[in-house]
């Protein structure tokens, strides 16, 4: 079992920065894929950013070039800095661990983030 704990949510205005971050502790596996996802009222939870644990990236279209995701291995973090901030990207977000090679992921609690207009 993986226990995953995000902090750094919260609101913020149009064209601002908020840097989200995630532990994992438990049961991890060294070859392993963090990452965030989000969900908005009434929407689908949907991909954010991934990240494996040899550094290979994945981006949903709608936040390449304002949010970067990284981590820090040795403390089985994972960071998602996002900038240039837009109102719809206002939403729950998750933060995931799985397995390499294994479908289903591990979730946070989830942190709030609203960006005001």
């Amino acid at each position: 079992q993986v226990q995953l704990v995000e902090s750094g949510g919260g609101l913020v205005q149009a064209g601002g920065s908020l840097r989200l971050s995630c532990a994992a502790s438990g049961s991890i596996f060294s070859i392993n894929v963090m990452g965030w996802y989000r969900q908005a009222p009434g929407k689908q939870r949907e991909l954010v950013a991934v990240i494996s644990s040899g550094g290979t990236t994945n981006y949903a279209d709608s936040v390449k070039g304002r949010f970067t995701i990284s981590r820090d291995n040795a403390k089985n973090t994972v960071y998602l800095q996002m900038n240039s901030l837009k109102p719809e990207d206002t939403a729950v977000y998750y933060c995931s661990y799985r397995r390499w090679g294994v479908n289903d992921n591990n979730w946070g609690q989830g942190t709030q983030v609203t960006v005001s207009s």
